[in-house]
């Protein structure tokens, strides 16, 4: 049965899916204009940027309509892997548009720009963008908060990224106002190599979740400790712990007195369990409980 926090931290998640594609496709619209009328490189690199966020986010919108679906009997441990599929994808799409972005910053250093125009227009586009995009942050914060969900801080890293390439359009229009031709194609090479560091942060999260890699070490520190305070407990060994979406699952070899009858053993063992699910919500918790000799 799905909890209502678990029915509510799915709503929060599809919500934050359709406000990213809303947000990004508000801003290609504000930013073509910008760029018809500045033909600038940078802004240009802002557009490429804003296009992959459409592509991104719809990839992140089925993902986590996927993931949210209930196991099944064919996926017994559920579909929350769609989530790291879906920051592997983001991923690629974010390598690309650097690698369209370094390919234009070179030419247009190769042959600058001799003039521009509209720089007003192009500032007050990035204005709007910051504006929107901090407003979009401050909401994907909210529901990562709440649901953990790693498709959104995959859209989120990705979004703080943008409130950066938007501030440093803005400087480069202004040197490039100045007479600083060079600085616009510049600031899109920098803008590029840092969408690159970006990608790779992205590929190392989603890789661990598709690796099953463990919990951080102070999460398993606060298992261990709801163990300890267990006063029938007399330790624990062999703990493993993995992250499935916004799913934990946890394996651990419970240490009972030996003289126990199994009744008294397995009423420890679930009191145990359901003090980790408290900690966890909706966790996936499966004890094995081993006799110890006093």
């Amino acid at each position: 049965m799905i909890s209502t926090q678990h029915a509510s931290n799915a709503q929060l998640m599809k919500w934050a899916t359709y406000a990213s594609v809303t947000t990004a496709l508000s801003l290609i619209s504000v930013k073509v204009i910008a760029w018809f009328i500045t033909d600038s490189v940078s802004i240009m690199a802002t557009l490429i940027d804003s296009s992959l966020d459409v592509l991104a986010s719809v990839v992140n919108l089925v993902a986590v309509r996927h993931a949210l679906q209930p196991a099944d009997k064919e996926h017994r441990f559920g579909h929350g892997k769609a989530e790291a599929l879906a920051g592997m994808g983001q991923s690629m799409f974010i390598t690309g548009s650097a690698g369209i972005l370094l390919l234009q910053a070179v030419g247009r250093i190769i042959h600058p720009q001799a003039d521009m125009t509209g720089i007003d227009v192009g500032i007050g586009v990035m204005l709007f963008s910051i504006v929107a995009t901090l407003l979009l942050l401050s909401f994907q914060h909210y529901v990562i908060k709440q649901t953990n969900s790693t498709a959104i801080k995959a859209d989120a890293l990705h979004y703080k990224t943008d409130l950066w390439v938007n501030a440093s359009v803005i400087v480069a229009l202004i040197l490039t106002f100045y007479g600083y031709h060079h600085f616009d194609a510049l600031f899109a090479l920098a803008i590029a190599i840092f969408i690159l560091v970006s990608a790779w942060e992205i590929v190392k999260e989603s890789i661990d979740l598709l690796m099953d890699h463990e919990l951080p070490d102070e999460e398993r520190h606060k298992i261990k400790e709801v163990v300890s305070r267990c006063p029938d407990a007399l330790g624990c060994h062999d703990l493993r712990t993995r992250r499935s979406g916004n799913k934990i699952f946890i394996q651990l070899h419970l240490e009972l007195n030996s003289s126990l009858c199994l009744l008294d053993a397995h009423a420890i063992a679930e009191k145990v369990e359901q003090q980790l699910k408290d900690l966890y919500e909706d966790a996936e918790v499966i004890i094995h409980e081993d006799p110890v000799v006093l």
